[in-house]
């Protein structure tokens, strides 16, 4: 490990990846909560137009993916709203229109790029560079901002739309921020996990996470913490084993869930049980006990 850390490239790629470990999650939790778990891997194929846009502009491909991506979403969100395609037919629109825009512009590229997008399709801890660094951390602290600082409103607008409205919530204002917040987040994780696996980790966390959690604070926490350390332990066995780091996160995402959900399984066969005699007691009409 002390070896690892002489490197100035593993220095930045475990930041990079300790700030995607958070803001994955973070973000992730909302889409959760409001089914639209996939909505990471709309966005992550609308970013792959806006790194292919970078390249042909020879500009940073992390800002035009950030800008193509936060127009997608946007445009999503308009779609639900105002269209008569349902939520799932404007994510179809993200997929198929931002891999096919992506793949067209690419072309128009200058030559080498298309062997350089593929690090930004599944992550490469060599190629995060110092700018790529400072992008990722201001990023990050944008992500975070939104899902701590408003965390209660968007709690509500996820879980019950029209009962936020009813409270007099801007629920339209903050499904947009919302949409763009899972935008940055995208372009914030795709250096390390890379577009195509991306909506895992802002996924299976939060997943792992409610296995063994009830209230929405601790399943932000416990989700965090999953993220941090499959995203850390993921990119130094990419090291050590010359592995790709979206994989190796990802699959230590998917085996810790697996192993979270053995261990809470017998938490929650009893919490079938209580639920199911607190409902025999109440359809009886006798007084259901406190619990402890």
């Amino acid at each position: 490990m002390t070896e690892m850390l002489q490197f100035a490239v593993m220095q930045r790629a475990l930041l990079a990846a300790l700030l995607v470990g958070i803001a994955a999650p973070a973000v992730g939790i909302y889409l959760v909560q409001r089914r639209q778990a996939i909505m990471g891997d709309g966005i992550g194929h609308v970013a792959l137009t806006g790194v292919a846009l970078g390249f042909l502009l020879s500009t940073n491909p992390v800002w035009t993916a950030v800008l193509v991506s936060s127009l997608g979403a946007i445009g999503m969100e308009l779609v639900r709203w105002y269209g008569k395609a349902r939520g799932d037919i404007a994510l179809a629109l993200l997929f198929y229109g931002g891999m096919a825009g992506g793949v067209m512009i690419i072309n128009l590229a200058p030559g080498g790029s298309t062997a350089k997008l593929t690090t930004f399709l599944f992550g490469s801890i060599t190629t995060v560079s110092t700018e790529d660094v400072t992008a990722i951390v201001l990023l990050s602290a944008f992500v975070l901002a939104v899902c701590l600082g408003l965390r209660r409103q968007l709690f509500a607008v996820c879980q019950d739309e029209e009962f936020a409205r009813v409270t007099g919530l801007p629920v339209r204002l903050l499904n947009l921020l919302l949409a763009v917040t899972a935008a940055v987040t995208v372009t914030v994780a795709m250096r390390v996990v890379g577009l195509l696996l991306v909506s895992a980790l802002m996924v299976i966390p939060v997943a792992a996470a409610q296995q063994v959690t009830r209230s929405f604070a601790v399943t932000l926490a416990f989700a965090v913490a999953v993220g941090v350390l499959v995203s850390l332990s993921g990119t130094v066995l990419s090291y050590y084993a010359d592995v790709p780091p979206g994989a190796s996160i990802v699959l230590l995402a998917i085996a810790l869930f697996a192993l979270v959900t053995l261990l809470a399984a017998p938490l929650t066969r009893r919490r079938g049980r209580a639920a199911a005699r607190a409902a025999a007691l109440e359809e009886s009409g006798q007084a259901v006990p406190a619990a402890g």
